[in-house]
């Protein structure tokens, strides 16, 4: 479970806060979609979730251990996938989940299973050998994605992680979002592709600077405004151009 409780983020001597006192809860065995504008807030969300921030008010929650008075705890629970791709590109894939397993104290037994079948699932087994350096784009997505799986993770966040994807690799990726969700995880993502969002998602929620539209199922967002998709719900909420924004 997540649970962000009135947490608020100003950075330096801004006086606007990039996210502004976010309440939000999101259940066990729950796919959710963050969508918004560029500079919604939405990765500042996700940062203060994996401890790369620290709140300047509020608390941010993971299976009730608050990140930032204990931040290792909170940090074990979490499989995080960034929307960058800096990696350590001298290590061959094996190399990087075992350094993964490594930090998530994963026994040998468990890192190997694990590896095995999420590079057969996410068809990398081939390339796991080479090093990083000779990924594509969609590759190092697919192996920062294992190796956030490596430790089986109660809560899986993922930022913008269609970027670069394929058609097969998104397939696979969201694929594997909704077995983590039936099997009781939950699933955070942020993504510009509202489509995506509308047929994977359980709950979603609409942020624009720094504050939070609303949220619920893509059904009740569309019967609240009355609108045919989650698209026309977003360009009605937010007023931006999603082409621009995709």
């Amino acid at each position: 479970m997540i649970e962000f409780i009135q947490t608020t983020k100003v950075y330096g001597r801004s006086d606007r806060a990039a996210l502004d006192h976010l309440n939000l809860k999101v259940g066990d065995g729950c796919v959710y979609g963050f969508l918004g504008p560029n500079g919604a807030g939405k990765t500042t969300a996700i940062r203060l979730l994996t401890g790369a921030l620290r709140a300047t008010e509020g608390q941010v929650l993971v299976n009730g251990i608050d990140v930032g008075k204990e931040p290792v705890r909170a940090k074990k629970l979490i499989g995080f996938v960034p929307d960058s791709q800096e990696m350590y590109d001298k290590l061959t894939g094996w190399e990087y989940l075992n350094f993964m397993a490594d930090l998530y104290g994963v026994s040998r037994e468990d890192r190997i299973r694990r590896g095995k079948k999420y590079l057969e699932k996410f068809e990398m087994a081939e390339a796991a050998g080479s090093r990083i350096s000779s990924y594509s784009r969609g590759m190092k997505q697919k192996i920062a994605s294992i190796g956030a799986l490596i430790h089986n993770p109660p809560v899986w966040v993922l930022d913008e992680p269609m970027v670069g994807l394929d058609p097969r690799a998104a397939f696979l990726l969201k694929e594997e979002m909704t077995n983590r969700a039936k099997e009781g995880a939950t699933v955070f993502f942020s993504t510009h592709v509202l489509e995506v969002a509308e047929k994977l998602c359980d709950r979603v929620g609409i942020i624009n600077k720094g504050k939070l539209l609303t949220e619920g199922t893509p059904e009740e967002l569309q019967q609240k405004t009355g609108d045919a998709s989650l698209e026309e719900v977003f360009l009605e909420m937010t007023g931006t151009d999603t082409a621009a924004e995709a």
